[in-house]
């Protein structure tokens, strides 16, 4: 079930961090509450179908895993889970999930539903066509951005959209580049796709959406909607700066970032600029309401 990847689906929250400064009484308990146990019950949701899909994936990738260096622990490479179990929890895993969903919010359910059905795609086919492999990864973040949003009901900047699309697919691309430092001439014996890649194109790849990212970020600080009218969200560049700096210092010198969930929870300036990011974002946008 892969529980140090449930990070990810921490950009539910995004919205609910945002909407500090919409023109509603969220000083209040008797709003702020059911936000936060909303945003909660979509994170949940979130987090049962991911695992579901790992499930799938790790069904489909078995014997490829056992030729990974690290993947081939992994329960069901290793033995230690029969598939028939596998697919048992992944069914089980995928019905809850989106039933709390669509619970929650018809609108929550469909954007959960689409997230399952796309992953599921991404695992029987999609994770083999080059490049649109990159961009499904992409759109499952950009789904659990506009779910968390749906779920405290805000309306949220087609800007953030856009750096959250940027942002995992600089995760993604700097990922299958940590793959192929790791496993060389052996890449595409784990992960076929591989073989369509090369470091040079890449570090390209790389390079334009680090670049992109940067921008998009800056000019939502600046021109985004419900934001501060001083530009004051600004003071958060610095945070996203040195984070992907920092991140790719990880993956071209420290030959690290094939587990971006990994590198989150084990980085300590890696969390750091997360947490400073979030505080500074939070009192931006309560000194700015106030």
């Amino acid at each position: 079930m892969r529980p140090r990847q449930w990070t990810k689906n921490g950009l539910v929250f995004l919205a609910l961090i945002f909407s500090v400064n919409q023109q509603y009484e969220i000083g209040e308990p008797d709003v702020w509450i059911p936000k936060i146990l909303e945003s909660l019950v979509a994170f949940l949701c979130f987090c049962l179908v991911s695992s579901a899909d790992y499930l799938v994936n790790d069904i489909r990738d078995v014997e490829s895993d056992r030729a990974h260096p690290k993947k081939r622990f992994r329960p069901i490479a290793a033995g230690e889970l029969s598939v028939n179990s596998a697919w048992t929890w992944a069914a089980g895993l995928a019905v809850v999930g989106n039933a709390g969903a669509f619970a929650l919010d018809w609108r929550v359910g469909c954007v959960v539903l689409a997230y399952t059905v796309l992953m599921v795609a991404y695992s029987f086919s999609l994770k083999h066509m080059v490049l649109l492999d990159l961009m499904v990864i992409a759109t499952g973040f950009v789904l659990r951005a506009m779910a968390g949003a749906l779920a405290i009901d805000v309306p949220i900047s087609p800007w953030l959209y856009v750096v959250t699309a940027l942002g995992a697919l600089f995760l993604g691309i700097n990922k299958r580049r940590a793959e192929l430092e790791l496993l060389q001439d052996g890449a595409g014996n784990h992960r076929k796709i591989l073989d369509e890649y090369t470091p040079e194109l890449l570090d390209q790849m790389a390079s334009t959406v680090t670049a992109a990212t940067l921008m998009a970020y800056g000019l939502y600080t600046f021109t985004a909607d419900g934001l501060p009218e001083n530009h004051s969200m600004m003071l958060t560049i610095p945070f996203v700066l040195y984070g992907i700096f920092r991140y790719l210092y990880l993956v071209n010198v420290k030959k690290e970032g094939g587990s971006p969930e990994d590198v989150l929870l084990k980085d300590l300036p890696i969390m750091l600029t997360v947490a400073g990011w979030i505080v500074t974002a939070a009192a931006v946008l309560l000194i700015a309401r106030d």
